[in-house]
């Protein structure tokens, strides 16, 4: 099975930047050894159940949670039959183009 949750989630509160946060969650997320990517705008975590990819939002909660007010948002992908997902779906798309998408 893969589980493919795309999410973001960080304070309400105060002013400016909030990538010190962010950063926080996303320490939590490498040390967890589940594979994901960090884009501009949300984090891709992949994980063998639902279970396994709702205990790391409650952990990235964990580490906000002096918070007053939190702002998160989730989006799932869930296959029995794939593993591997974030890679299988890129070359899907890049198999159809006809050549690697750059970044």
């Amino acid at each position: 099975m893969s589980v493919l949750m795309e999410f973001s989630m960080f304070p309400l509160e105060g002013d400016g930047s909030k990538s010190a946060y962010v950063a926080r969650i996303i320490e939590m997320i490498h040390r967890s050894g589940y594979p994901y990517k960090l884009t501009p705008m949300s984090t891709v975590v992949e994980t063998k159940s639902l279970h396994e990819a709702l205990k790391l939002v409650e952990d990235a909660y964990a580490h906000i949670d002096e918070c007053e007010r939190v702002y998160a948002c989730l989006k799932f992908d869930i296959r029995d039959n794939r593993d591997n997902g974030m890679e299988q779906k890129i070359a899907s798309v890049e198999n159809h183009l006809g050549h690697k998408v750059t970044h």
